[in-house]
């Protein structure tokens, strides 16, 4: 078992796999950055200045000023503007997944066309042929068979 899981790991696939998630795990900061930084602020300004972070609901009746307070004073939460948020990250994250695998594509497509249009060259001589050859140069070597 243990020699499977040696293989398994030595593949490339699994090494590709490895830097996909560190990429993607950088990445996905900098999209937490985008939606925070750069969407919220356009969507607060359509929504008249709402900001999602701080939307949330006390579940023990009392009345807290911001997410932060209810949580430091240990009250359960509805934290609905959080989910808001994650909501629009995964949208994000979505839709830049999509517009780079349809990029990879056409770029493949690209390629692909590319050596369609390559005409082959000239084609080798079959493994017939080159038995044949090798026979012939035998006999010459060896001379008549007696």
């Amino acid at each position: 078992m243990l020699d499977e899981f040696k293989k398994f790991i030595a593949k490339g696939n699994v090494m590709d796999m490895a830097v996909g998630i560190i990429i993607g795990a950088a990445f996905t900061a900098i999209v937490q950055s985008v939606v925070k930084d750069l969407i919220n602020p356009f969507v607060g300004i359509f929504t008249g200045g709402i900001d999602f972070t701080n939307l949330f609901v006390e579940l023990d009746g009392s009345d807290y000023d911001s997410l932060v307070d209810a949580q430091e004073a240990g009250a359960a939460v509805f934290a609905y503007g959080s989910f808001i948020n994650a909501c629009i990250n995964f949208l994000i994250i979505a839709f830049v997944v999509f517009l780079l695998v349809k990029g990879v594509n056409r770029v493949k497509e690209q390629f692909a066309q590319e050596e369609d249009s390559i005409p082959p060259g000239p084609a080798g001589p079959t493994t017939e042929d080159l038995l044949a050859e090798i026979r012939d140069l035998l006999a010459k070597r060896d001379g008549p068979a007696a």
